[in-house]
């Protein structure tokens, strides 16, 4: 069975989304994995295209600002940054990257049945489509909140259009429904070419996140305890936190066992500017945007750094948050500090603090030399679900407190060799801050804290209407879709 690097770029796949016209493409194993493979493209959202998911939540966040060449590059994720975002100036992809993907999941549910292989395989496909499917409408719920609920495929385009929001909670009872009914018929485990594909652990692992997010604390803390297992320990899963913190963020340190689920990004996808944020290329984008402009290397002891688009620069407060935290100099790129000492030189752009998210920073030695541009094919995976997350996920649905809770900050402080410290909700908080800092999670920690307001006001956060954003102004007209509150001038 191929690789799930393999992307779905049929022509004929793509035009045919939410048109349900299928019927003579789902005979067998074969065409029914390539339309499988399909429906795990859109999850490159979080780490492909300018449109990004981390580097647009990271500039929403506290820790880090858009930065880019100017406060006009990229008015979406400048948007996001100062909390000027409108209905206009939301990117529409991240509307519509989603509903291709679910569009493609609801597809694979629906033909999968009748095709031509064993009944495992077709139980084990459904499964993967939910999930995927689950996924794509949990990251739907916590962008836009208010959205359609499609699980049909459709014979007319303009079907879809018409279909009207729910409530969030009947998005999160099918999410509930999808993933528990997948579960079952995931893998345990997978290795080889089925890396990247999902299981047991991943699918367990994100409903224990839906559950979170909806304060059922109970049922998270009994799925979350199942992936993470004793802590610091192998979990049944093989899940175990790796020794060394670093060398999470090695490019060719791919699936480690601390990796819950995995986004593959390759370099072989010839990912060129023609194409590329449009589903089709590859590669990991937060790389080049988060490097410095213009870097210069002045001495061998300096990182080899590849120049960048300067996107993403840390904020002072993160800065100073992480003083004396051995996660730093993984975690920040102190370019002021190279640029003092005359180590290296960059030219400083829009908001400029010295300070660049270096866990995705492209070095020379990953700079390809297949087809496409070098800037648009770093191979970094992304990493959408870690054990150190899990951890701190359950420490945090067991309220901070409890020995049980204590075991698992501590597990995480260890690795890093930091000592314990008195398990509590504050301290599960602040370890989120700094263990997963720069990778997207951020932003809806403090929403579903209820604490962004506090965090962002400063930078035009206004509590009742940025907890969630703007549906992008294409997607409302000639469409039954009402804008979100307050976002309509």
């Amino acid at each position: 069975m191929p690789n799930l690097v393999v992307s779905c770029t049929d022509e004929d796949l793509e035009e045919k989304e939410y048109k349900g016209a299928f019927a003579n493409f789902f005979r067998n194993e074969q065409e029914c994995f390539f339309a499988l493979v399909g429906t795990y493209d859109p999850l490159r959202k979080y780490a492909g295209g300018f449109e990004n998911m981390v580097t647009f939540y990271n500039a929403a966040s506290d820790d880090f600002y858009a930065g880019g060449g100017s406060a006009t590059d990229g008015a979406g994720i400048q948007g996001a940054s100062n909390w000027q975002i409108n209905q206009t100036t939301m990117p529409a992809s991240y509307w519509k990257d989603y509903y291709q993907g679910i569009a493609r999941a609801n597809e694979v549910i629906k033909r999968v049945p009748d095709a031509s292989m064993s009944d495992a395989i077709k139980s084990r496909f459904i499964s993967e489509a939910k999930t995927l499917r689950a996924i794509y409408y949990f990251d739907l719920l916590r962008v836009f909140g208010n959205i359609p609920l499609i699980l049909n495929t459709f014979t007319v385009t303009d079907d879809f259009y018409n279909v009207p929001q729910v409530t969030p909670a009947e998005v999160y009872a099918q999410i509930e429904k999808d993933l528990s009914e997948a579960i079952p018929n995931l893998p345990m485990t997978v290795s080889g070419g089925e890396r990247g594909r999902l299981t047991q652990g991943a699918a367990k692992a994100l409903l224990g996140k839906v559950y979170l997010y909806q304060k059922k604390n109970a049922e998270a803390t009994v799925l979350l305890a199942e992936v993470n297992g004793t802590p610091g320990g192998t979990s049944q899963y093989g899940y175990k936190l790796v020794d060394n913190y670093n060398s999470l963020w090695i490019t060719d340190n791919k699936f480690t066992t601390e990796s819950v689920f995995e986004v593959t990004h390759t370099n072989k996808g010839n990912s060129d500017w023609s194409f590329w944020g449009a589903g089709n290329d590859e590669g990991n984008s937060i790389c080049i945007m988060t490097a410095p402009r213009s870097y210069t290397r002045k001495t061998n002891d300096a990182p080899d750094v590849v120049g960048g688009w300067a996107f993403n620069t840390v904020t002072t407060d993160l800065y100073n948050f992480m003083q004396g935290d051995p996660r730093m100099s993984a975690t920040i790129l102190n370019m002021a500090m190279l640029k003092q000492e005359s180590k290296a030189d960059y030219s400083p752009a829009y908001m400029d603090t010295g300070y660049f998210l270096n866990k995705y920073m492209p070095t020379r030695d990953e700079v390809t030399t297949l087809p496409g541009a070098t800037e648009l094919n770093y191979r970094q995976n992304y990493i959408l679900i870690r054990l150190a997350d899990t951890y701190l996920m359950e420490a945090e649905a067991l309220g901070g407190t409890g020995s049980r809770a204590q075991a698992l900050l501590d597990a995480v402080r260890a690795r890093v060799g930091l000592a314990s410290v008195p398990v509590s909700l504050q301290a599960v908080k602040d370890e989120r801050r700094k263990e997963l800092a720069g990778e997207g999670h951020r932003f809806f920690d403090l929403v579903r804290w209820g604490e962004a307001a506090s965090k962002l006001s400063s930078r035009g956060f206004v509590a009742g209407k940025n907890e969630i954003m703007p549906i992008p102004l294409t997607e409302l007209t000639g469409t039954a879709l009402k804008q979100n509150p307050h976002y309509n001038n």
